[in-house]
């Protein structure tokens, strides 16, 4: 529910806030004290449109906020309006887009009335109210849609037309041709290779620089020799045992490198044939790192993803057959499901239907006709239409001129359906009405408040007596300026202003016991709420 209102600057408000309760509040005032501008503050909050002609006269910029408040904790919408630029949207103080705040509002506020922000307007929300009465269960068609979704994108998937499908063919063909035929196993083979190569380019010299090596460590006066003539010196000298150690266990590893060294040296020969053999196998593989990938790692792996995809292609006829034949089942189950929604939602609209209408009837719409229509299966298309007058055609409810009649049959749909935001809000439901028509929708607002937040702009006493809450709108003029101010009523106060409503000044002492009598007819609706 919205709990508070912030409005700054905004037509005829310079500064206001209001603190708000659950059940049916009432905004009243005389006509032109700014009554309006509560609502259209509240449809700015919800994504209504923006337009600079409402700051105030003087101010920069017009500021509205609302905090909500449900079980799931609290959120806060603002908007703020400048005298030039785009308006700024922010929800729970971080910047967001008008789309961002109308999103949320449309979970948050409904309004209704001669605003635009109406969510029974649209076709959907009809689809769903209609869904929602009828206990339409649309897990099937969700599921049967997504199936057969999935089946078109599969057969999109393995391959175009059949010309599309053949250069693709070809071309992956020559690429997993070139990179099985080039033999890759190993990733760091062009490491190897490049060693190899620098070997075998210069082995006259590795040759000679190997037999130096170990000439330098076996030959008489080598190494080999220095360290038999240091372990020969410490003789067996218990003391120095542990050097004794370490320089026998060097003269095991000399020895070692020395047996490595000759080894290498004799197996290093030259050979200009395996050298051109690395040199071309090195140049295939840059060839392919620079097609296919950077490493012959990615390479390698480029090969797998080609080869399942040329797989793929390849076997499209059989794969396409089993896809077609997937889909014919999946359309029969779809059509099966959505003449099943169709059937139910045809069978439930005239009901709904009905029920609305029986609702226009005591809300001073005596001559209005509703009818609901669905489209073909599954009845996605679901239109509520209105005939408000004699002889008049049934339009969509978008094409009803009237606002008061529009906010009387959306207050008719609230009536019937369950579902709906937290906060109703009514603007013109009383337009043209009064009697026991004004008494039918006093109560019919104070019956929707039991289940949810509303608030209602009115001119009747009937509806406001009915209210749980009342705010009254008033403006003053001071140095030439107009302010509006919000005060809830209470007491002698509220009774003062119902009377004033019924009245409108004249023959004041009996209207003030007539709006004693109204609240006292009215308190045990409050006592329900």
């Amino acid at each position: 529910m919205l709990s508070e209102l912030r409005i700054e600057n905004l037509g005829v408000i310079e500064k206001l806030e209001i603190v708000l309760t659950n059940g049916l509040t009432a905004l009243t005032g005389e006509t032109g004290a700014g009554k309006t501008m509560l609502v259209e503050a509240i449809s700015l909050l919800v994504g209504g449109r923006a337009d600079a002609s409402i700051v105030r006269p003087g101010a920069q910029e017009a500021r509205v906020e609302g905090r909500f408040v449900d079980q799931d904790g609290e959120i806060v919408l603002a908007r703020v309006i400048p005298l030039d630029g785009r308006s700024r949207a922010y929800v729970n103080g971080r910047l967001a887009t008008v789309g961002n705040l109308a999103e949320q509002g449309a979970t948050l506020v409904d309004l209704h009335g001669q605003h635009a922000h109406q969510s029974l307007l649209s076709q959907s929300a009809q689809r769903m109210a209609l869904d929602v009465f009828a206990g339409v269960d649309l897990t099937e068609l969700r599921a049967a849609r997504a199936k057969l979704t999935e089946i078109d994108a599969n057969l999109a998937a393995i391959g175009g037309d059949e010309r599309a499908r053949a250069r693709e063919i070809d071309l992956l063909s020559f690429q997993v041709e070139e990179i099985s035929g080039a033999n890759l196993t190993d990733a760091n083979e062009d490491q190897e290779l490049e060693r190899e190569e620098d070997l075998l380019a210069d082995a006259v010299a590795h040759r000679e620089a190997l037999w130096q090596s170990v000439a330098a460590i076996a030959d008489d006066g080598g190494a080999g020799d220095g360290l038999a003539q240091a372990i020969s010196a410490l003789g067996h000298r218990d003391a120095l045992n542990d050097l004794t150690l370490r320089l026998r266990a060097l003269q095991q590893e000399l020895s070692d490198v020395a047996s490595d060294l000759r080894a290498k040296a004799e197996s290093t020969e030259e050979d200009p044939q395996r050298l051109e053999e690395i040199r071309k196998r090195r140049q295939l593989l840059v060839d392919l790192r620079r097609k296919y990938g950077e490493s012959l790692a990615d390479v390698i792996k480029y090969g797998q993803e080609v080869g399942e995809r040329l797989s793929d292609l390849q076997g499209f006829e059989q794969r396409a057959s089993e896809l077609d034949a997937e889909r014919k089942s999946a359309l029969t189950e779809l059509a099966k499901t959505e003449k099943a929604v169709g059937a139910k939602r045809r069978a439930a609209a005239p009901k709904l239907a009905s029920a609305v209408e029986a609702h226009l009837k005591s809300l001073a719409m005596n001559n209005a006709s509703l009818a609901i229509t669905v489209g073909d299966d599954p009845g996605d298309e679901v239109v509520v239409l209105l005939s408000a007058n004699p002889g008049s055609p049934l339009l969509p409810l978008t094409k009803v001129a009237s606002g008061g009649e529009l906010a009387r049959t959306m207050l008719a749909l609230r009536l019937v359906l369950t579902q709906a935001p937290g906060t109703l809000v009514f603007d013109e439901v009383d337009a043209g009405i009064g009697g026991t028509a004004a008494v039918a929708v006093a109560n019919a607002l104070a019956d929707l408040g039991q289940r949810h937040q509303v608030l209602v702009v009115t001119h009747l006493a009937q509806v406001a007596a009915a209210a749980q809450t009342q705010v009254n709108v008033t403006k003053t003029v001071r140095a030439k300026q107009t302010f509006a101010m919000a005060t809830a009523l209470d007491g002698d106060d509220r009774v003062a202003e119902i009377a004033r409503m019924l009245s409108g000044g004249v023959a004041q002492g009996s209207a003030i016991e007539h709006a004693r009598d109204l609240l006292s007819a009215s308190s045990p609706k409050k006592r329900r709420t």
